[in-house]
């Protein structure tokens, strides 16, 4: 039986102070925490997803993944992150999904690919075609196209399960010398963790925007808190958007 809204909360609740509660343990236990020194020419931000089905409220998994969204203020946040990249000249790599009606056909997948599959999530009717792609589910939201569409963004190919092994990703970024990657983008215990775990056991050194990202909070799952956990565990660095943005101001002149 599903939870009501108001058990929902509590798990959740419960879930955010016990994800605190071990990430203070963590820190108590002397868990190190390396950072990373963000160097002009080594440094880029990757936004993984950031598309209509997963940021807009008219998105097939917003209500999934809308409260979280909110709370975190993620469109927001990565806004700020595209400004500031803008401002400082920092490149800005895209990692987007898309299904096309081939992908349709696969004969297995994970729960959430077969979720996402029969959603619809981020369908196109063809590789080669924007036919019905404006303002679609697989769009850019509206808020990042002068960001994404400046001519200067980097798009690459689309992942189709979660991390970047699947597209083109780790060689854009290898093209460009980049070794320093601040990562932010939906969602945050698939895509973007996916992407993490990735770029790092690729050599890349890696800072997740913590409040940059959101996750599916469903009865029994709190996907946000399980992503924070692992970020916290892998990433070189586990940073706010705020403190982000001030170490970016600081260090990259």
């Amino acid at each position: 039986m599903f939870k009501t809204l108001k058990q929902l909360t509590i798990s959740t609740t419960v879930a955010s102070v016990l994800i605190a509660a071990t990430v203070g343990i963590t820190h108590a236990a002397g868990l190190p925490d390396p950072g990373v020194k963000f160097v002009k020419g080594q440094t880029a931000i990757v936004i993984t997803d950031p598309q209509n089905d997963f940021l807009s409220p008219k998105g097939v998994t917003w209500g999934l993944v809308g409260k979280n969204v909110t709370e975190n203020k993620t469109v927001e946040n990565i806004e700020k992150l595209f400004k500031i990249a803008d401002s400082k000249d920092l490149p800005v790599f895209i990692s987007p999904h898309y299904y096309y009606p081939h992908d349709h056909k696969w004969e297995h997948g994970g729960a959430l690919e077969k979720a996402m599959h029969g959603l619809g999530m981020f369908d196109r009717k063809d590789a080669l075609s924007t036919e019905g792609f404006e303002n679609s589910g697989a769009d850019w939201l509206n808020l990042y196209k002068p960001f994404i569409n400046n001519g200067k963004t980097i798009v690459s190919s689309p992942h189709k399960v979660f991390g970047p092994e699947t597209n083109d990703m780790v060689l854009q970024l290898r093209k460009r010398g980049v070794s320093k990657v601040i990562l932010a983008g939906m969602s945050a215990n698939l895509c973007t963790e996916a992407h993490m775990r990735e770029f790092m056991e690729q050599g890349f050194e890696v800072q997740v925007v913590s409040d940059g990202t959101a996750a599916a909070q469903i009865p029994g799952i709190d996907g946000y808190a399980a992503a924070m956990a692992n970020f916290r565990m892998i990433a070189n660095a586990v940073r706010t958007t705020e403190e982000t943005i001030k170490q970016i101001n600081d260090e990259i002149k």
